[in-house]
């Protein structure tokens, strides 16, 4: 696994082009509050969320529809900042997880914040809620290309994964891109990340910087290099179990192109 331990760079200097601790509610200019509607309809791919001191609180209700009855049980709540599919029936469209996948509903193209090289920081607390997954992404748009699909996976963390010390997925996955490698890695948080901390990503130039905290966790020699929206979602995997809501909150996110 290629990593450089130490501290992350400063974040640049200039403005922010996103900004947002979700203070004055969620801003449609920079955000859609659906997970990849092109491939569901658009009740299943809406996300559940409230407005709160501390950010915004993404929820799984116990009445939530799956995401996909082909994907079920899958329940999903997601802010993206950006949406692209072709026409009904088509294959085309931001992020073929599947092999198989037709658009059912036909997002015309809107690209809020899809960079093709920069710099995110999220602050998020995750969910301990059982089958839980909270995670983030920056996803190949595929709007000019289908093997534009690559993603950098800023982290991914399960519920049952949090304790005292917290294990995180992250990476690099390749998908339909013949020129990326999948790069993916478990790291381990020395903190319980159900509690507030921040995760940062620097890419570009055939670089992908991933940290936590300020401190560098993994350093891989490639990175996509073509438009990413960014993803960051609170799955449920499994069937229904447990108390409802279940939740887990973005306190802030700022990102540079």
């Amino acid at each position: 696994m290629p990593s450089s331990p130490g501290n992350l760079p400063a974040a640049p200097s200039r403005e922010p082009d996103i900004d947002d601790d979700f203070s004055t509610g969620l801003d449609v200019k920079r955000w859609v509050a659906s997970y990849l509607p092109h491939w569901t309809t658009p009740e299943r791919a809406r996300a559940h969320y409230e407005i709160v001191t501390a950010g915004i609180e993404l929820r799984i209700d116990s009445d939530q529809p799956d995401w996909r009855l082909e994907d079920a049980p899958l329940r999903v709540s997601n802010l993206q900042t950006g949406v692209y599919s072709g026409p009904v029936g088509s294959p085309l469209g931001t992020h073929r997880h599947r092999a198989g996948l037709d658009v059912r509903t036909e997002t015309p193209r809107s690209l809020l914040f899809a960079p093709s090289r920069g710099r995110v920081e999220i602050t998020v607390s995750a969910s301990r809620a059982t089958d839980c997954m909270l995670a983030a992404w920056l996803v190949g748009t595929e709007h000019r290309s289908p093997t534009e699909s690559g993603e950098i996976c800023i982290f991914e963390i399960d519920a049952d994964a949090i304790g005292e010390t917290t294990v995180a997925r992250t990476g690099v996955k390749a998908h339909h891109d013949p020129g990326l490698t999948t790069d993916m890695g478990e790291v381990v948080l020395p903190f319980d990340a159900s509690s507030p901390h921040t995760w940062t990503v620097i890419w570009g130039q055939g670089e992908t910087v991933i940290g936590c905290e300020g401190r560098v966790l993994r350093r891989i020699e490639q990175a996509p290099d073509y438009p990413l929206f960014l993803m960051i979602d609170l799955f449920e995997i499994g069937p229904r179990s447990g108390s409802y809501p279940k939740s887990a909150t973005i306190h802030h996110v700022r990102a540079w192109r």
